[in-house]
């Protein structure tokens, strides 16, 4: 008999492990499709975050985009004369040339913070107003900001001022008839005609001028401009077709360690950002 017992009871503890094991089974497989369940949920929740987001961008989306410091807009603008402390938004399109925006016979001081060091430039409304005006105006809507010195040829020229960084003033892969940038042209001073039986340098230009690029001559000014490098002024000196300016009074040493960026082909080897432009009235 306590044989029978202890069989029996050994049988009731068998029993009760198997069904404490089931249990145990049972509530791990309830564990694993709750957890199964949640990480579903939270991918499903991150996928209808991401998608409303990205719709709302989409929906917010405009012509303008956002820098760290402002905004540049794309649509072109009536060119009114910018507050002299700058304007809040950067503008890079305009639908006509500025009007008068400084007085006739002011004195500037343009500090050009570059990627590699700064120049300084002194720029006289007296010698070359529209130039001098149209700098000014641009400069006021922080047009050259983070703009690339996009032609660089050694001995020649270091030119920027063109905000789609490849000459065209058009961004690459814009559609067919895209505006350049600034949106205008205009005709200002050049040097007489006297300066192709002059010396070299004799009166005309000469290394650390800074001169307005034009398309197919001076009265297809625009925004692009060049610094004059050692060298450069034997050959623009036979072609005076270029407004001059400005003239470099501080840096110079930054100019030529750009133009030591150049190729014959006037792609540079080291890409140079003109980070900002600052301007100073020193008279007038």
């Amino acid at each position: 008999m306590p044989s029978e017992k202890r069989a029996r009871q050994r049988a009731l503890r068998d029993q009760k492990q198997a069904e404490i094991a089931k249990s145990r089974k049972r509530r791990s497989a309830t564990r694993r499709v709750i957890t199964v369940a949640v990480l579903a949920a939270v991918v499903v929740l991150i996928v209808v975050l991401l998608s409303s987001n990205s719709k709302h961008n989409a929906a917010t989306t405009t012509t303008s985009t956002t820098t760290s410091s402002s905004t540049t807009t794309t649509v072109a603008v009536a060119p009114a004369c910018p507050p002299a402390g700058g304007s809040a938004a950067r503008v890079v399109l305009f639908k006509a040339a500025p009007s008068r925006c400084i007085p006739a016979t002011s004195v500037w001081d343009a500090t050009f913070t570059t990627s590699v060091g700064k120049i300084v430039v002194q720029m006289d409304a007296a010698k070359s107003f529209a130039a001098v005006n149209n700098f000014v105006f641009l400069t006021r809507y922080q047009y050259f900001n983070g703009t690339l010195f996009h032609r660089v040829i050694t001995g020649f020229v270091d030119q920027g001022g063109d905000p789609a960084g490849n000459g065209t003033g058009i961004p690459t892969g814009a559609p067919a008839g895209t505006k350049a940038y600034p949106g205008y042209s205009w005709t200002g001073n050049t040097p007489p005609v006297s300066c192709k039986t002059q010396p070299a340098g004799a009166g005309c230009y000469v290394p650390g001028d800074l001169v307005m690029a034009n398309s197919t001559g001076p009265s297809t000014n625009g925004s692009q401009f060049f610094f004059i490098l050692p060298g450069g002024q034997k050959v623009l000196n036979t072609e005076p077709n270029y407004t001059l300016f400005g003239t470099v009074t501080q840096g110079m040493s930054v100019v030529e360690k750009i133009g030591s960026y150049g190729s014959s082909s006037g792609v540079p080897t080291v890409k140079v950002y003109l980070l900002s432009v600052t301007l100073k009235q020193v008279s007038g």
